[in-house]
């Protein structure tokens, strides 16, 4: 199956430490994360993470680093 073929609807969701991810509409989310509020196909979802997502240090090292 291509990517084209599937037809499952995703979420971007974020966890405390300012991670993202995507993950399907519907199932339940792991503890920890939080839908954002943005959904469609995985290729969309993936895109606006690629957009918002420019730091991949999690918080808490950010914050460490800021510190210093």
């Amino acid at each position: 199956m291509s990517d084209s073929d599937d037809a499952t609807a995703y979420a971007v969701v974020r966890n405390d430490e300012e991670q993202y991810s995507i993950w399907p509409v519907g199932r339940p989310l792991p503890s920890g994360w939080t839908d954002v509020g943005v959904h469609g196909s995985e290729a969309e979802c993936l895109a606006h993470v690629e957009l918002v997502w420019t730091d991949m240090r999690p918080l808490s090292l950010r914050a460490r680093q800021a510190d210093r």
